[in-house]
């Protein structure tokens, strides 16, 4: 159990955590949520180790391993395989070890050790997890140097993952990944087996990983049991029984204060005053759970243009003269659409965004667009760029030239920024606010189209909420490029997928692209099956022969994943032997060192499950084959 008892922390002079506490269950994955700027990487840090706490205290049993990423992303000259595989550093101390060692009994217990940690399967589990997270057979053994801070930091991740610690501490984990990263991630956190606290604004993540939320707000923590979707209806309730305790508190604090008023000044009854005035000074007011009105989005609507918006018709584009990224673009948009954009990051996602929003000409075909359309462009770059030393008033006063200071502080209003915000510097804006502001500058001529790169990666869950009902509320095109699976769905009305160098409509719906992504074959929606056609006599003998032919192929493919099965076993016991007693070693294992063995083992323990797949699968058919 981890339990966190009285939590203050102070930075600056101002109260972020005030005796924050909370008991966590054994195994349990935790959702840790609250406002941007509550103060979750903060109490995150101080469960790390890594942050200190001005008073309270920490604790979890004895020996606990506890896994968090560092601020700063691996470089170097190591790979990300190598990266991942170091972080374990028992199997890494042992694999050194083994290779000094001359003690046999020492030997023994290394070898021991090895084989009870799981050591001989590391490599292959490296890999899985890399390839989970984008990186295919090549790029785990690039240099980290030759990646950029998001990529590095998808191997600070991975090598995390790879760890398994006790309790694992994950602040955003999808931030620096794609949507397909993001469902494998999801995935993989799923079957997790020990403690987990991760910060997520991903609503999905919230519901299907983790089974409770640590709600942060006014410094303190509630532990709610269930998902996402569990809390807010938890805390919905909650709302109301406050809201009718302050209302029966309210009416009981008029009805002392009439009676006081009434009998203070009466001899008889001024005692009875005296009681219930002390009774009012004692009665602590029930506080209003905390709202945030300066929250929200409002795009201004366009004027109304004929489709299409924009046509793509053979177009290719790219970067490098004659090495375009995308090609053979055929696409149309008009003013309704809502577009979403699919594919692994790499794949073309952004470069088809700024084809669509004119940055990138083409390089052959043709684009057309209306002459009259008018389009706002949102990416993470803009958000960097801001200067901080400027206010939201002075951007939005260089952008809208002309324009009096009440239509400037109207646009700014629409996102939010009223009173003291629109004055307030941006550099003291926190990542969810200057994202709104940027989402305020590009709007600010009411667009045709909206293009948005990454729009959510500084909000938090309540402000992507007010993100997808402004989206749902605009009358303009929407085309997005986003991994919060929760905002596509109720966003998008069209899925597109950028990748194999071109772009094309994807006929399935999310969950079946999900499925595509996961390995369960989904890749659109279920169809009636047509029904069966009358055969002739001499065709019904044709498909019984056909069948006998599928038959024997069938067990045949179970007779050779058998041999298979047969041939590695015996394989895995040979290096076993020449692991823990090298007289009885095979001329060829006894020159190999330890790491060699350990690493041919996990080969033959990767064939050996792909084997057992497919003579479990083999096996199925040819039962489901005979049972036709």
């Amino acid at each position: 159990m981890l339990s966190i008892s009285g939590i203050t922390v102070r930075l600056g002079g101002r109260l972020i955590l005030d005796g924050a506490t909370a008991s966590l269950p054994p195994r349990s994955r935790v959702g840790l949520i609250g406002r941007n700027g509550a103060g979750k990487s903060t109490l995150m840090k101080v469960i790390a180790g890594t942050g200190e706490a001005d008073s309270g205290s920490v604790d979890m049993p004895r020996g606990s391993r506890i896994g968090y990423i560092a601020q700063d992303a691996p470089g170097g000259s190591a790979t990300p395989f190598e990266t991942v595989l170091a972080a374990d550093l028992e199997r890494a101390a042992l694999m050194a070890e083994a290779e000094t060692a001359h003690d046999p009994h020492r030997i023994g217990e290394i070898h021991e050790r090895l084989i009870a940690i799981d050591a001989h399967a590391a490599p292959a589990r490296a890999a899985r997890i890399l390839v989970g997270l984008g990186f295919d057979e090549e790029a785990q053994h690039r240099p980290l140097d030759s990646f950029s801070g998001g990529w590095r930091m998808r191997v600070a991740l991975a090598a995390l993952l790879f760890s398994e610690p006790d309790l694992l501490l994950l602040d955003e984990p999808s931030n620096h990944l794609d949507l397909e990263a993001t469902l494998w991630l999801e995935n993989f956190l799923k079957s997790y087996r020990a403690t987990m606290v991760v910060i997520s604004h991903e609503r999905d993540l919230l519901n299907n990983v983790v089974d409770h939320i640590l709600h942060l707000e006014g410094g303190r923590t509630t532990l709610y049991p269930g998902g996402y979707d569990a809390f807010e209806k938890q805390r919905a309730e909650r709302m109301a029984q406050l809201e009718s305790a302050r209302a029966a508190q309210a009416a009981q604090r008029a009805k002392l204060q009439d009676y006081i008023a009434r009998n203070s000044a009466r001899a008889s009854t001024a005692k009875q005053a005296q009681s219930r005035a002390k009774a009012l000074a004692k009665m602590a007011p029930i506080a209003a759970m905390a709202e945030d009105p300066s929250l929200s989005f409002d795009f201004p609507s366009p004027d109304e243009l004929r489709p299409p918006l924009v046509t793509l018709d053979l177009a290719s584009v790219g970067y490098t003269e004659g090495k375009p990224i995308l090609e053979r673009l055929n696409l149309r948009l008009d003013p309704t659409d809502r577009v979403a954009l699919l594919g692994r990051n790499g794949n073309g996602k952004t470069t088809l965004a700024r084809l669509l929003a004119a940055q990138l000409a083409p390089m052959a075909g043709e684009i057309t667009a209306s002459g009259k359309m008018r389009v706002g462009y949102f990416t993470q770059y803009q958000v960097e760029e801001l200067d901080a030393g400027d206010t939201p008033v002075e951007h939005m006063t260089r952008l809208m030239k002309g324009a009096t200071p009440g239509a400037v502080r109207a646009q700014l209003g629409r996102f939010g920024f009223s009173g003291d915000k629109a004055t307030t510097l941006v550099g003291k804006l926190s990542g969810g606010e200057r994202a709104r502001l940027a989402l305020a500058l590009i709007t600010r001529d009411a667009p045709h189209m909206l293009i948005l790169d990454e729009p959510t990666n500084h909000l938090d869950v309540d402000s992507r909420e007010a993100l997808v009902q402004a989206l749902n509320g605009y009358s303009g095109a929407v085309v997005l490029v986003s991994h919060d699976r929760h905002m596509l769905e109720l966003a998008a009305d069209r899925l597109v997928l950028v990748d194999g160098g071109t772009a094309r409509e994807f006929s399935g719906s999310l969950d079946d692209y999900t499925d595509l992504i996961l390995g369960k074959g989904g890749t659109a929606p279920a169809q009636e099956k047509p029904a069966a056609p009358k055969v002739s006599a001499k065709d019904a003998r044709k498909a019984a022969a056909d069948a006998r032919e599928r038959n024997r192929a069938i067990r045949e493919a179970v007779k050779a994943a058998e041999a298979d099965i047969k041939r590695l076993t015996t394989r895995r016991s040979e290096i076993d032997r020449a692991m823990f007693d090298p007289a009885s070693a095979t001329p060829q294992d006894a020159k190999r060192t330890m790491g060699e063995l350990m690493q041919a083992r996990g080969k033959v323990e990767q064939e050996l499950e792909e084997a057992e797949a497919r003579w479990l699968e083999a096996s199925e058919a040819l039962e489901a084959q005979e049972a036709a």
